[in-house]
Parts: structure tokens; sequence; C-alpha cells
């Protein structure tokens, strides 16, 4: 069983990563580009069983900084 957990600055959060993409985009010929948000994407291999409830765990204790962090759990 596989979980793939995505995680994202919350809105109104400073994404400086995401800015230093932007520019360097822009930089490197691609115009059009007015924003980006960089986020990360953590997957877990997990034992048979395992609940969205355990993963959703997982994440507020340790995987997402939930005050400035939201997230998404995709199981299969």
């Amino acid at each position: 069983m596989k979980a793939r957990v995505h995680i994202m600055l919350k809105n109104g959060v400073l994404d400086p990563q995401g800015e230093a993409v932007r520019h360097a985009l822009g930089t490197l010929g691609f115009s059009g580009v007015n924003g980006v948000r960089q986020g990360k994407v953590i997957e877990l291999d997990l034992a048979d069983g395992t609940t969205e409830a355990t993963v959703k765990d997982m994440c507020e204790k340790l995987l997402a900084n939930t005050v400035i962090e939201s997230y998404t759990i995709e199981m299969s």
C-alpha cells in the first residue's frame, strides 16, 4: 500500500524558493511566468491496512508544518 502526501506553503506565506525559481526561469528566457509556488511530495510505502487517518496523523505530527503548510493525501 502506498500513500503520496503533497505539501505546499499556505496562501499568503512567502515562498522564497518559488520566487528564486520564477526569477531563474525569466533569466533563462521563459517569459510569462508570473509566479511559482514550490512544494514537496512524500511517498510512503505502508503496511496493508494502514488508514488515511494514520497518514493524516503522520502529517500533523511530523511531515507538514501545519502552521505554514497545507497537505493533501493520495492513497493507493
